[in-house]
């Protein structure tokens, strides 16, 4: 048997409050706080960081998801080195926001834990982002280390989720 653990990606938050706002849609937001509370659902705290600039309600929202959200750790810090010295474009150095790099170790680093279940857990990591060419985006460095890249309404259909 295998449960899937999810690692969201901003782009996928500010999308699904975006396309599902809180006020008209509390159901998938129930859900997703199902999500976190089953502990099947985390993002790295730069992905907080990186929502307070962009989406004040979601910010708020996700003020209150405390389980949700990782601190780094020495493991990820040098996870986030390895991937930036292989693909330095995945941030860009004018933006004010960097969240890929961690979405990406918090993955790594769960998925190199050892486990403390008989069920098998799938870590798959969640991003609006799409693989086009050779553009260094999320899913191509996830591809790159064997993660699979799915976005929020994939994963509503691995969930079963209907609205």
């Amino acid at each position: 048997m295998t449960s899937n653990c999810y690692i969201i990606d901003t782009s996928s938050l500010i999308a699904l409050n975006r396309n599902n706002p809180m006020d008209v849609y509390p159901g998938v937001w129930h859900k997703m706080e199902y999500l976190i509370k089953s502990n099947r659902l985390f993002a790295p705290k730069e992905v907080l960081n990186e929502t307070r600039k962009f989406d004040d309600s979601l910010f708020e929202w996700e003020k209150k998801q405390n389980k949700m959200f990782v601190e780094p750790t020495s493991k990820q810090i040098k996870i986030v080195k390895d991937i930036l010295s292989k693909y330095p474009s995945l941030i860009k150095l004018d933006k004010l926001y960097a969240a890929d790099p961690w979405v990406i170790a918090l993955a790594i680093e769960m998925i190199s834990s050892p486990q403390t279940t008989l069920v098998e857990i799938k870590r798959i990591v969640v991003t609006e982002e799409k693989i086009r060419g050779n553009k260094i985006k999320i899913p191509f460095v996830c591809k790159d280390f064997g993660i699979e890249a799915i976005d929020i309404l994939d994963m509503f259909r691995v969930e079963g989720w209907k609205f």
